[in-house]
């Protein structure tokens, strides 16, 4: 089989009546198999399933791994050359997923490509996580063409080019799987959040390459699970990135970029003290006490990828600070970060 489409579910059963016809609908071309990946579900999601969709492949995992460690068990049954992650909130269109099997077809130094995310609640707008492709400032910040910090841009074709990207997002993430397996697949420590970013920068590092393919189009619920202000997203967001900057940063940037992060996370918890958000200041502390505690753990990974790198210039990695340009400069769009740049 040439291609997995792999959804991870848990406790989705209504995602899964709402998205999951699209899937499978688009998806049957003869050489493509849908999977759900149950992550130990307490809803009626496998009956529903069993009896609903009878196509459908069916892994059950014995609970809750997670969003990474999740994928990892679940791609570890699926035999297939392409695999693609795909949220169970993901409404996919016709014809979505030739344009990203025959990039990497045709793209023999490609690892993996992401479709244009567009908002299912805002058709026209682009989806705030993946947007038409990810990248990252110096400092560990990742932003989008089509969404940069908070500033999400209507879809006017303004993004019409295939280019190299530094992160493809996992709500749609075509990756050979060979890849993903050799390369440890997604960090299940992470659990969730910031997961898919770490693995392309590994994969990067590694001299593989990662693209936006616009000429595939899917609309993404976003914020599913955990709402965007969830003290726990919060959380993971700030704790997981400081753990992918400290596995994968190259040493001469390491002690200055951390110490900056520092910084500027403080900045953050008191941001959202000003907004009367206290548990979400209360995770940025959290996060960063428990990233401290946690980085001994990782010194022998750090050790494992800086020595199978073998690129350090990313694509997708930018050198400015991405806060400096949209508070400072009021540059809040992908455009207007890379004019005169």
């Amino acid at each position: 089989m040439k291609t997995a489409v792999v959804i991870l579910n848990w406790n989705g059963a209504d995602m899964l009546r709402r998205f999951l016809p699209s899937v499978v609908r688009y998806s049957d071309d003869g050489d493509t198999a849908v999977y759900v990946a149950d992550n130990g579900s307490t809803d009626d999601s496998v009956s529903l399933l069993q009896a609903d969709f009878p196509t459908v492949r069916l892994v059950l995992l014995d609970r809750n791994y997670g969003f990474a460690e999740g994928y990892n068990k679940a791609l570890a049954q699926v035999d297939a050359e392409y695999v693609v992650l795909l949220n169970s909130d993901v409404e996919v269109t016709e014809g979505w997923l030739a344009p990203l099997t025959g990039y990497l077809d045709s793209h023999a130094e490609a690892t993996a490509c992401q479709p244009t995310i567009r908002s299912w609640h805002q058709r026209d707008k682009f989806e705030y996580a993946g947007a038409a492709g990810g990248f990252i400032d110096r400092f560990g910040y990742p932003f989008c063409r089509g969404r940069v910090m908070q500033t999400v841009e209507a879809d006017t074709g303004q993004y019409p080019d295939t280019i190299p990207v530094f992160w493809a997002t996992g709500a749609a993430l075509c990756i050979r799987r060979k890849d993903y397996v050799e390369a440890g697949g997604l960090d299940a420590r992470f659990f969730a959040h910031m997961e898919e970013i770490d693995l392309c920068w590994r994969l990067q590092s590694r001299g593989r390459a990662i693209a936006c393919v616009p000429q595939s189009v899917v609309y993404h619920v976003g914020a599913a699970t955990l709402k965007r202000e969830n003290p726990r997203k919060t959380y993971l967001n700030f704790r997981n990135n400081l753990l992918m900057l400290f596995k994968n940063l190259p040493q001469g940037e390491l002690k200055t970029v951390l110490r900056i992060r520092s910084v500027l996370d403080v900045v953050a918890a008191l941001s959202f003290c000003c907004k009367g958000e206290f548990a979400n200041a209360r995770s940025v502390f959290r996060a960063q006490r428990d990233f401290r505690r946690m980085r001994k753990d990782y010194a022998e990974v750090r050790a494992q990828n800086l020595q199978k790198a073998v690129a350090s210039d990313i694509p997708g990695r930018v050198r400015f600070s991405l806060l400096w340009r949209y508070y400072a400069r009021q540059q809040k769009t992908y455009n207007q970060l890379f004019k005169n740049s």
